[in-house]
């Protein structure tokens, strides 16, 4: 027992100073290398800091919608509903959603919805959109400002994101800096 016991302590006193301290000290090595040293992408607009990697909420018309929050956007904890498809309480929430959607978009019906403007993503906390889910918000958006069509979806193209390295993820926009460049519009 006695020779099983000191490889245990060393073997634990190893793991302990390698994920400990080696391991968060490399992270944070590595942070310092990405923009504004690992500490979140802000933005800069009136006067105010916005962290444009996490997800806003605008409920005003005049504005893109985000990508709905399953913890009302508080960034002080991310997570989902952990509801499943089938669960009856997280069915009632998406018919709001899309009840609610359909009010303020009356010129589309329940199956244009991208899946992404009703449901949350798995933080809670996306900062982004889809190209469509974007595209289906034009006609309000230019309406209640005045904006022809073309112009807000001329600025929707212009704030699309395309995939990594043009192979990793998909096509998305940004919906803090897509409302910034919008107000920002002449």
């Amino acid at each position: 027992m006695k020779k099983d016991i000191l490889p245990a302590i060393r073997l634990t006193i190893a793991t302990v100073i390698l994920f400990a301290v080696v391991y968060p000290v490399c992270v944070w090595g590595i942070a310092q290398l990405a923009p504004n040293n690992g500490k979140g992408e802000t933005t800069e607009y009136s006067g105010n800091t916005y962290y444009s990697n996490i997800g806003q909420s605008f409920t005003s018309d005049k504005y893109f919608q985000s990508r709905p929050s399953a913890v009302n956007y508080n960034a002080a904890g991310s997570g989902g509903s952990n509801k499943g498809p089938s669960n009856s309480e997280y069915l009632e929430t998406v018919k709001a959603r899309i009840d609610t959607f359909l009010v303020h978009n009356s010129d589309i019906t329940k199956n244009e919805i991208p899946v992404d403007l009703i449901t949350a993503s798995a933080s809670g906390l996306d900062p982004n959109i889809s190209v469509q889910a974007a595209h289906i918000q034009v006609k309000r958006i230019a309406k209640v400002r005045g904006l022809s069509e073309s112009d807000v979806r001329k600025l929707v193209d212009e704030q699309t994101e395309k995939p990594l390295l043009g192979l990793f993820g998909t096509e998305k926009v940004n919906v803090l800096k897509l409302n910034i460049a919008l107000d920002t519009l002449k």
